[in-house]
């Protein structure tokens, strides 16, 4: 075999010092209604040109975002991504081992690290972030963890507007650690009553910022009552472009941000990876998770960076570590942060602005689609419609169409048929006129 460099010879010498007689005698704490009989139904062995062109015919069924006009959100978002990134990405400077172990020899890693924190924490308005986490979802469990670290309590309380991959991921994350997470109703019409929930036994409210359903909010208030009642507010922000034109959480008084990453630098790639950013209040630093990258200088004088703050599983006892995912994202951060730079603060402001303004120009379209009512007063880049009948079967519809029509909320909340009718729609930079117009002239034919 090419690829099986093992002969019949190591595989029995393998066997004889496990003590076995085949290899099926492995298998044989499985029971038998479990193995499979026989050989798997696939092809015939091919040669590498024969499967590449296979896959290939295969692939072409896909309709793409780079084929079709998208609208599709939702929590993960297509921005144009320059093509220098991926060049950057790839300097000599920022190659080196996948974790840090020693890591002040890896100078470039930390110099960019440290230029990523800083960018993180401008745009969320936060006095500190982390060198990144593996995504938002998991990093909104890892802010509820650490809300009850600091308030040593064990309640925390989630918003039905917060995206429901995070909500479950945190449910799931931290159902055996002891703390008690309530999950609210789904929340399209922002109508739930926050501010009537708050108690003094809760460690953590979590909201969302665009919420799920695309909805603006001013959360001045709902911080100020938590901050009364030693509640510590996370806001979540799955669309970081918005940080270019709405208020940040940090101005709105969040104890802790958590944000996907994934529009700047990284793509779609299918909906991965992510790449979390994760930022609080500088008194909370000793609880955040995560590493920290810091300046310095060395005994020369000149400058230089380190890792100030390590307290995850790898470098700490585990009772003593402040995360126990022990990755985050380090590729994702440096194409992150390139994006950013090229970008500067005036771009990442006029990308905001770009975005929300085709976002009203779509909603302006559909709304005067007779039978299409846009349900999401205050939005960035997306925002919900209503539509007759089921959502799931016009996306179907208008697939078939060549348009990638957005996201049926039914898909993230499918024991939910009062949203059966609730379609996202989310437009950007890529999307043209001509995308606008397509999608606006096939709703008007199919609903």
């Amino acid at each position: 075999m090419r690829y099986l460099p093992l002969t019949a010879e190591d595989r029995r010498s393998m066997l004889d010092a496990i003590g076995v007689k085949s290899i099926d005698d492995l298998y044989r704490d499985v029971p038998e209604a479990a193995r499979r009989d026989g050989l798997v139904d696939l092809p015939p062995h091919a040669s590498e040109m024969e499967v590449e062109r296979r896959i290939a015919r295969l692939a072409a069924k896909n309709l793409t975002a780079a084929t079709a006009p998208m609208f599709c959100g939702a929590g993960v978002y297509r921005h144009h991504v320059p093509a220098a990134v991926d060049a950057m990405i790839q300097r000599g400077e920022f190659l080196t081992s996948y974790t840090p172990y020693q890591p002040e020899v890896a100078q470039g890693t930390l110099q960019y690290l440290f230029e990523f924190q800083t960018q993180v924490a401008l745009i969320t308005g936060m006095e500190v972030a982390n060198a990144s986490l593996y995504d938002a979802a998991t990093g909104t469990a890892e802010a509820i963890a650490m809300a009850a670290r600091v308030t040593r309590r064990t309640k925390a309380l989630i918003s039905g507007g917060v995206h429901p991959h995070y909500s479950e991921t945190s449910e799931s994350s931290l159902r055996y650690t002891g703390l008690e997470i309530e999950t609210l109703a789904p929340d399209p019409l922002g109508t739930e009553d926050l501010l009537g929930r708050l108690s003094g036994d809760l460690a953590c409210v979590v909201v969302q910022n665009p919420s799920f359903f695309g909805r603006l909010a001013d959360f001045k208030l709902l911080a100020d009552s938590c901050h009364e009642m030693g509640i510590l507010l996370v806001v979540v922000v799955t669309e970081p472009v918005a940080l270019g034109l709405v208020t940040s959480p940090g101005e709105m008084g969040a104890d802790i941000v958590v944000v996907e990453g994934q529009s700047l630098g990284i793509g779609l790639n299918f909906g991965g990876p992510g790449l979390g950013l994760f930022a609080t209040r500088d008194k909370f630093l000793r609880q955040m998770p995560g590493r920290l990258c810091g300046q310095t200088v060395d005994q020369d004088g000149k400058r230089g960076w380190v890792l100030t703050l390590s307290t995850r599983e790898q470098h700490i006892r585990r009772e003593k570590a402040t995360s126990n995912i022990c990755t985050n994202s380090g590729l994702c951060a440096l194409a992150f942060s390139i994006h950013m730079t090229m970008l500067g603060e005036t771009g990442f402001t006029a990308l905001a602005e770009v975005n929300h303004a085709k976002a009203v120009q779509l909603a302006q379209k559909v709304a005067a689609i007779k039978g299409v009512k846009v349900i999401t007063e205050a939005f960035f880049n997306e925002f919900a419609i209503t539509v007759p009948g089921s959502a799931t079967e016009l996306v179907e519809k208008l697939a078939a169409k060549g348009i990638l029509g957005g996201v049926p909320a039914s898909r993230l909340y499918p024991t939910w048929p009062e949203l059966d009718n609730v379609l996202l729609l989310a437009a950007t930079e890529t999307n043209s006129d001509e995308d606008l117009d397509a999608l606006a002239s096939a709703l008007k034919e199919l609903v």
